[in-house]
């Protein structure tokens, strides 16, 4: 992998076209010269072509040679590629979860569009989509609006959720290029009562950073910070801004405050992690993503995007047990189920998972975890075959109940 980077390093320097398009540009200049000097006296049109012939043919033998050194970097370059990742064929399955389904796959391709501000892509996909369902469904009479219900699109075209992201795309933008926290303070103020629902410490958090950001010294138009004048609007903000969190954040506005004591040595104060945190920045930008897209009833990442990062990586797994399979000649048949377990990492598991104790199988809609009234659980499935529709001991205690005394367990 080394080397690969090391070409990719040396593709990124040399391969480029820069000495290309000053050779081209060069005969450009040459061309405009002598077509400005042919204007001028058109009696020596022929003597002024014959002396740029040798001119332009060796500018262009300059560019061939520019680009053949490009060529080859290019050449090398793919040529380890292709070593280092062999083309393997993709392993086949019969099976499809969503290939009945694609008013699912065209609603998260436009959600995806949609949370990564590609606005004019997405409307464009909107219709496009929208256009081929109606197609497909003439001759039931299908109507715009039963289309847009199946794909979804009554939410995804309209004005308002487009505005939504524009607007959180805005925030960003300032609380990250600009360090300016404002526009994101306003959005919390005003669904605070939302945030507040979800337990969320957003609103407190940006009113902190805003503090740490004052504190240190906001820069002037000179691009220098006045620590003194730093805490002094500090202070004020803290006063007129964060109060009203006090009864909930006491102890994190009397550390803030306390900084105070500290001012001029923060780099060895108990306080550094708070006001010398680079990275807080991009915390509290992701932070502010998840609670606005909470908010919109969406994930914090895209469905899209988690959903092809699985695939990727599980496909290496899948592609090993095809060669096992085919060795032993050997199929899998259950559709809900996968064979081998895929190692997702924690951030990618959004669902608890239940595997019965006694048939061994992971529990589905179909077959669900049922609670005994001993408190045991096992699949109903497992549990039909123990009871026989009868009174029953429990398979891990004495107890004994009947099937509908079981109750269902929701994960």
């Amino acid at each position: 992998m080394e080397g690969l980077l090391a070409e990719h390093e040396r593709l990124s320097k040399s391969g480029t076209f820069t000495k290309s398009l000053d050779d081209i540009q060069k005969t450009i200049d040459l061309l405009v010269k002598a077509r400005e000097t042919i204007a001028a006296n058109t009696e020596s049109a022929s003597l002024n072509l014959a002396k740029l012939q040798t001119p332009v043919k060796n500018s262009l033998e300059d560019v061939h040679k520019d680009l053949e050194e490009v060529r080859k970097c290019q050449s090398k370059y793919l040529k380890l590629l292709d070593k280092k990742f062999k083309d393997k064929t993709l392993p086949q399955m019969d099976y499809v979860a969503l290939s009945a389904q694609p008013a699912l796959i065209n609603r998260a391709v436009a959600m995806h569009l949609l949370r990564e501000g590609q606005f004019s892509v997405a409307s464009t996909f909107l219709r496009e989509a929208t256009k081929d369902q109606v197609a497909e469904n003439v001759e039931e009479d299908l109507t715009m609006s039963g289309t847009e219900q199946d794909l979804g699109l009554d939410t995804l075209k309209s004005e308002s959720l487009r505005k939504q992201f524009a607007n959180m795309y805005h925030i960003l933008h300032e609380m990250k290029n600009e360090r300016n926290l404002l526009p994101a303070i306003e959005w919390a103020r005003d669904k605070s009562e939302e945030l507040e629902k979800r337990g969320s410490n957003l609103e407190f958090e940006l009113g902190k950073l805003q503090f740490v950001w004052l504190f240190v010294g906001r820069p002037n138009q000179n691009g220098q910070s006045n620590l003194y004048e730093g805490r002094q609007h500090a202070l004020e903000y803290i006063r007129q801004e964060l109060s009203h969190f006090r009864p909930r954040y006491h102890r994190e506005l009397q550390q803030l405050c306390g900084a105070i004591a500290f001012c001029p040595n923060l780099p060895q104060s108990p306080y550094r992690r708070t006001f010398l945190n680079n990275e807080a920045w991009d915390e509290l930008a992701t932070s502010f993503t998840k609670e606005f897209c909470a908010l919109l009833g969406l994930s914090a990442d895209s469905p899209l995007y988690i959903a092809a990062t699985a695939g990727a990586i599980a496909l290496p797994h899948f592609s090993k047990l095809q060669v096992i399979m085919k060795d032993k000649r050997t199929e899998w048949t259950t559709k809900h189920e996968i064979p081998v377990e895929v190692p997702l990492p924690p951030s990618y598991r959004f669902h608890s998972i239940f595997v019965c104790p006694v048939s061994k199988e992971q529990t589905t809609d179909q077959n669900p975890p049922m609670m005994m009234p001993c408190g045991h659980v096992v699949a109903k499935e497992s549990l039909m075959r123990l009871s026989k529709n009868a009174r029953f001991k429990c398979p891990y205690c004495p107890n004994e109940s009947h099937p509908k005394d079981a109750m269902k367990i929701y994960m």
